[in-house]
């Protein structure tokens, strides 16, 4: 039988770090067991060469609320001006804002705020109950007059995430027979952290899973795309989970507001687990310090902005992302939405 993968040229590929044992409980995945809420503050200006005399925008900006996400407050401010502007609700369940600009402009600025609580999602967890992966596998496998779930949609080849024998091959020295899903998925994690260098240089945010697969290098869109296609190969459904992150500044200094950044994770569905998200460019559960913007198959899916212009000549883009725990109630805010009164509901997303 002829294998369904695409194969490549044979070629060295370095050496897995190898696969940690999972331990019991596990510990370096201990999942916080408070409610964590977050302000996050998102600015992205570009700067044209010439007057862009037209505009037309989409903007991926509104972190929907899910069962483990709840958003309080959220505002979105364009400037210049736009003439249109509409949100709505994409075939993933992300809320998409539309607009357009007809005044001359040299400079666009789209700011964004949230807040958002994070409700803890693992406290129960354990890897090792649940479903073996190769029947999670097996069915999502399309078959005539069989129910279709609509997870398998995440289960194929995607524009900058394809389905190869060499992910199938990695991903299999994690995946073996009879272990469950998340047990699976987390070994990937784990070696993908472990086996990949973090590196902003090697890659842009077109490279193809596959090309940054063979680097061994990338940024988080590429760990996470990695590992996407490595559990579509052999059959899991994977999707891509764009936001963002809290971190904790070095100890002694004080946190940097603008210093942040979006990021990206994986998620891998297992019929009795539901959707589990993982960071392998951080080697964590995504969890409450971990807000979710879009899902999508890939990044291609979910760029934060894309449009046309007429006019423009060439651009810089300056990005500041400020991701800040919020104490109480009456602790500054990064967010002037986030008072009762200038609370707006927001779209609810796919969980």
């Amino acid at each position: 039988m002829s294998d369904p993968l695409s194969k490549a040229e044979p070629r060295a590929l370095p050496e897995s770090t190898g696969s940690p044992e999972l331990p019991e409980p596990l510990e370096p995945l201990e999942p916080p067991s408070t409610p964590t809420t977050l302000d996050v503050h998102h600015v992205t200006t570009y700067q044209y060469a010439w007057p862009v005399e037209h505009a037309q925008q989409r903007a991926v900006v509104t972190p929907p609320s899910y069962p483990w996400q709840a958003v309080s407050a959220h505002r979105t401010d364009v400037e210049p001006a736009p003439s249109h502007q509409h949100m709505r609700t994409d075939a993933f369940g992300n809320n998409v804002l539309h607009f357009m600009l007809d005044v001359p402009h040299e400079t666009m600025r789209l700011t964004t705020c949230s807040t958002v609580t994070l409700t803890p999602r693992w406290a129960a967890f354990d890897p090792a109950q649940g479903m073996p992966w190769e029947e999670a596998a097996q069915r999502l496998r399309y078959r005539a007059g069989q129910p279709f779930h609509p997870e398998a949609e995440f289960a194929y080849a995607s524009p900058n995430v394809a389905l190869h024998a060499d992910l199938r091959d990695y991903a299999r020295r994690s995946f073996t027979p009879g272990v469950t899903v998340a047990a699976g998925a987390i070994d990937l994690m784990h070696r993908i952290h472990a086996d990949f260098e973090y590196h902003g240089e090697t890659t842009e945010v077109h490279t193809p899973a596959l090309e940054a697969f063979a680097l061994r290098s990338g940024v988080c869109q590429d760990f996470a795309q990695v590992m996407i296609g490595c559990l579509r190969s052999i059959g899991l459904a994977a999707r891509y989970v764009s936001g963002y992150l809290c971190t904790d500044p070095p100890p002694g200094e004080p946190r940097l507001l603008g210093a942040d950044a979006s990021h990206a994770w994986a998620g891998v569905w297992c019929p009795t687990n539901g959707w589990i998200d993982l960071d392998p460019t951080n080697d964590v559960l995504a969890d409450t310090r971990h807000v979710t913007l879009a899902i999508a198959r890939d990044y291609s899916d979910v760029p934060l902005l894309h449009g046309v212009i007429v006019g423009g000549g060439e651009h810089t883009v300056e990005v500041e992302v400020s991701v800040v725990p919020v104490m109480d109630a009456e602790s500054e805010s990064l967010c002037p939405e986030r008072s009762p009164a200038a609370q707006r509901d927001v779209p609810a997303g796919r969980s």
